[in-house]
């Protein structure tokens, strides 16, 4: 475990085995994905969507399902059931050079 913190690096644990029950991980990392999959089919929907009533109706919807999207995302990260790796200075900054390098190929500037 020292030698991991002197390296920078977090500790990690092997998975634990489980059966085949669902714990409050599970239960919220599938309301995730299901907020995801609601949030591309109202996009989808409000992009097609010929009247006005049903366009802000849909929108509102999707504005709402950002937002839980969103807390479930945080609350999922705070409890670091949802982890990401932290990029260093240099990823970031080939990854903004690549995506500037892009814009060259747009046809209006």
């Amino acid at each position: 475990m020292q030698s991991q913190q002197q390296a920078g690096q977090t500790q990690t644990h092997p998975p634990q085995m489980k059966g085949p029950e669902m714990n409050d991980r599970d239960r919220l990392n599938d309301i995730l994905a299901m907020e995801k999959y609601m949030s591309h089919s109202y996009g989808v929907a409000v992009n097609e969507a010929s009247n006005d009533t049903l366009y802000q109706t849909q929108m509102s919807i999707l504005t709402d399902i950002h937002q839980y999207q969103r807390d479930l995302f945080n609350l999922m990260h705070t409890k670091g059931w949802y982890r990401m790796d932290q990029a260093n200075t240099q990823h970031i900054t080939q990854a903004a050079q690549k995506f500037t390098n892009y814009q060259t190929q747009f046809p209006y500037q």
